[in-house]
């Protein structure tokens, strides 16, 4: 092991603080359509940070021009405008001030709003049809998403909207608490609103022509709408299946979620004339790999399996992992925004593992370096932290064993990490 420490330590890439520190993912992203970037928690600065530096250069360097997040297709959408040009829209701080739902902080602070800010500039230099887009693939806006549905049809078509509001009437009882429907449901207390989700969907989708006349921006605006249309129909089949198996209602949100980008990759090829290339923010257990970890077994897949078979080789996976410092999370589901001590990893991950090499923060590239494979312990465990973090549970809710060099090509390891900041905290 001592050896193989010494090798690792010569073959690791140090980060210095400099834009060139990214310089093995830029190489590792020339032939590639599709980078997904991770994040250990949904609370850390140097991941917000660095994910927003490599992004930059996948942009400006790479040609790359579609970002999208794990956040909610409506509000996202805001972002989108806002970074194309929309005057409407005051800043930046206004334009993420949508993201109401729980954990707020995941994108309302303020790295989000320094990178949507120089996105906003950046495409100020652009024609039109070379802005870099920005949009959301979570499955969570049910309600904004029906609501947005009936609006636009009330503008376009009065008799559909009024027949969109009948069927999405179907939730009206369970619109403050949708996992009371799936319960509902579950106990053959109320009758589905499958059949009225897909009809609506399938009506929408028959009438396009109504809707889509000669402009792009009709286009535009019909697309984003049908998209919220698909949002609904898996969003109902996604609270209908979480007290059926927590591994049905997790594959239907990281299915969606790559259909969601399918379905985005589909409409700008059609709209573009350039190529098409993605950048995805969100968690290591989306990103990462699911086959490479123990989640496997009970079914469970995710974004960074789904993305692989699909793309093969265009799909690349960075993750990010950290030993100890200080994170953004609550105590509870819906509770107060904290600032919480990360304890040093377990004996037994690789958090611990890299925590004793002779480089506190390092990129490790198993893409462009196929040595690293075989200097990395096979499988250890690893730390994933959502947006509860309860310190004294955390062996048992917070690591999964995993083979680290199949679950990600790019590893970026920040031995001691900070907090990042919301834009408004509710208590320390």
């Amino acid at each position: 092991m001592c050896n193989q420490k010494k090798q690792l330590n010569s073959c690791l890439r140090p980060l210095n603080g400099t834009s060139a520190d990214y310089d093995s993912v830029l190489k590792a992203s020339q032939d590639v359509e599709h980078v997904f970037v991770g994040e250990a928690t949904h609370g850390t600065h140097e991941f917000y940070k660095i994910r927003a530096e490599i992004t930059k250069r996948l942009i400006i360097e790479e040609n790359f021009n579609v970002i999208t997040i794990e956040g909610d297709w409506p509000n996202t959408y805001r972002i989108n405008r806002y970074v194309k040009g929309d005057k409407t829209i005051k800043n930046a701080t206004e334009v993420l001030s949508g993201f109401k739902r729980f954990p707020t902080w995941i994108w309302r602070n303020d790295v989000v709003v320094e990178f949507i800010d120089w996105l906003k500039q950046y495409n100020a230099n652009l024609p039109l049809n070379k802005r870099v887009g920005f949009y959301g693939l979570d499955i969570y806006s049910l309600n904004d998403s029906t609501e947005i549905i009936i609006n636009y049809l009330e503008e376009k078509d009065p008799s559909a909207a009024k027949r969109a509001k009948k069927r999405y009437s179907c939730f009206e009882y369970y619109k403050d608490e949708l996992q009371n429907y799936g319960y509902a449901v579950e106990l053959d207390m109320t009758k589905s609103c499958e059949d009225e989700v897909i009809l609506q969907l399938m009506e929408f989708n028959k009438d396009s022509y109504k809707y889509i006349k000669e402009s792009d921006a009709d286009y535009e605006e019909f697309f984003y709408i049908l998209q919220n249309a698909y949002l609904v129909k898996n969003a109902e089949k996604y609270y209908r299946s979480i007290f059926d198996s927590k591994v049905s209602s997790w594959n239907i949100r990281e299915n969606h979620m790559v259909e969601t980008l399918d379905h985005l990759i589909q409409y700008l090829n059609k709209k573009l004339p350039h190529q098409i290339k993605t950048i995805t923010w969100a968690h290591n257990s989306h990103v990462g790999d699911a086959r490479a970890t123990e989640v496997r077994v009970k079914g469970q897949l995710n974004i960074g399996q789904l993305v692989r078979e699909k793309y093969g080789d265009k799909a690349l996976l960075i993750g990010f992992l950290t030993n100890n410092g200080f994170v953004t999370a609550s105590s509870k589901w819906n509770g107060n925004t904290e600032y919480k001590k990360i304890y040093s990893a377990h004996i037994y991950s690789y958090e611990y593992f890299f925590n004793h090499l002779n480089i506190s923060n390092f990129i490790l590239n198993f893409k462009t370096d196929e040595r690293l494979k075989n200097l990395i312990p096979g499988e250890l465990l690893e730390r994933v932290i959502g947006a509860i973090y309860l310190s004294r549970t955390e062996r048992y809710r917070y690591y999964i064993y995993t083979s680290l060099t199949k679950q990600f090509d790019i590893i970026i390891y920040i031995d001691k990490t900070t907090a990042v900041q919301p834009l408004k905290i509710n208590s320390i």
